[in-house]
């Protein structure tokens, strides 16, 4: 029995709307499919199910269940299935309104972004504002990233890095600066997250602006901002190796001075440059033990698929199931 059959025999089976997840319990439950081997089978479930819905087949049915998530239903089903499910009207939004689960917060989005930096090249860390002296939240918005990131320039050849070391320090890394939104939904979002970041990441090579969810409709308004200012836009995916970098970050000389005075305001921020600064100017026998030193200090990664699934049902961030 293939995955795509397992799927339409469960569906037809169970006569009511199942979220991806449950129907991957179901088929593990009747044994349909050996998962032994299979390293995210939930994943592979959720893209199962989105192809079904992409290329059309009737068989297979959906409704919006609320945010990004769905159920899925045997068209075999459907006059047997309630009218709340058809309109998308569930029983567990019914439930919601009466206890609804802690919203994700922002914070709960770091991981995701330092895991997708990760398999970039890129460590980063997370500057907690709190930890400033000037800890007035309305005060640090405009002044400090969420967010930090080195990416190292490294070379293969004994000869590529001799030449490397006889050239300027700065040209082999880059310092990234990102502020991270949960969503940006309307052009005043935009602008105002926008020149947050703009803000808060003039110190940096690179500036990012960062959201979960963006509103599809200001592609527009995004590129012309990205051209004007120069700061990239990336939205995360609850997968993050699948977030998309909408608009890439143009290059800009790092501001020392605001460095310095960043280093002055937030522990964080100074131990994370320090250690940068420490990789740059080490011998190549301790590099080694300086580098374990920056990765122990960044921010912690999701290993794979699978992790970050479950790390994002604990959360309540929303989980597409098409990915």
């Amino acid at each position: 029995m293939t995955i795509k059959e397992a799927i339409l025999k469960v569906l037809e089976e169970n006569k009511r709307a199942l979220t991806y997840l449950e129907v991957y319990d179901l088929i593990k439950e009747k044994q349909y499919i050996d998962w032994s081997n299979a390293k995210t089978p939930t994943d592979t479930i959720g893209a199962q199910l989105g192809d079904f819905i992409r290329k059309g087949d009737s068989r297979v049915k959906r409704s919006k269940m609320g945010g990004r998530q769905f159920l899925y239903y045997s068209s075999v089903n459907e006059d047997i299935i309630g009218m709340d499910v058809l309109t998308g009207i569930t029983q567990s939004q019914t439930v919601k309104t009466i206890s609804t689960p802690t919203p994700y917060k922002e914070r709960d989005l770091h991981i995701l972004l330092s895991t997708f930096l990760k398999s970039h090249g890129i460590d980063s860390k997370t500057i907690f504002h709190e930890k400033s002296s000037s800890s007035s939240e309305k005060h640090q918005k405009w002044i400090h990233p969420d967010m930090i990131g080195v990416a190292f320039l490294k070379l293969k050849t004994k000869e590529g890095q001799a030449l490397q070391r006889t050239v300027n320090k700065e040209q082999t890394f880059r310092l990234n600066s990102y502020e991270i939104k949960r969503e940006i939904k309307s052009d005043y979002e935009l602008k105002e997250c926008f020149f947050q970041a703009v803000s808060n990441s003039s110190w940096a090579n690179h500036g990012y602006l960062v959201a979960f969810e963006i509103e599809p409709t200001l592609h527009d308004e995004m590129k012309r901002l990205n051209e004007s200012f120069g700061i990239g836009i990336i939205e995360l995916s609850s997968n993050p190796y699948q977030s998309k970098v909408h608009f890439p970050s143009k290059y800009s000389d790092l501001d020392f001075k605001t460095i310095d005075k960043l280093c002055k305001a937030n522990p964080d921020f100074a131990k994370f440059i320090d250690q940068v600064e420490k990789i740059l100017v080490t011998e190549d026998r301790y590099l080694l033990a300086i580098e374990k030193e920056l990765f122990e200090m960044c921010d912690l990664i999701l290993k794979d698929e699978s992790a970050s699934n479950v790390y994002c049902i604990e959360k309540n961030i929303p989980i597409n199931s098409e990915e």
